[in-house]
């Protein structure tokens, strides 16, 4: 089995949905750092959540993240693990208004 650290980068994230993550075949990852920045100069509210089978499971649903600031749903002591076809997902309540900084660790 390889180990490799990954991280992915979404910049502008908005009121669509952004696969940040999808887990490929005979793939386990796991999320060892989720962080959404607010952009704007204004309170946004933010969700994440994990696509597994055509479900969503929310991390984080409509959480406000002020003006300059940044809200880390994984990290430290947490983890999360995705398995192969699970998406990572996040969505702003305003346009072009969040970037996202996502550090992984894929096992194939």
């Amino acid at each position: 089995m390889a180990n490799t650290f990954t991280r992915y980068l979404n910049k502008n994230v908005g009121t669509s949905a952004a696969t940040v993550v999808t887990v490929g075949a005979a793939t386990q990852t796991t999320i060892i750092g989720l962080s959404l920045a607010n952009t704007t100069t204004s309170p946004i509210t933010v969700s994440a959540y994990i696509t597994a089978s055509a479900v969503d499971y929310y991390l984080i649903k409509d959480a406000t993240v002020p003006v300059g600031g940044t809200l880390v749903v994984v990290g430290g002591d947490q983890k999360t693990v995705l398995v192969t076809n699970d998406a990572l997902k996040v969505i702003s309540s305003a346009a072009s208004s969040a970037d996202v900084i996502t550090s992984v660790l894929n096992i194939t």
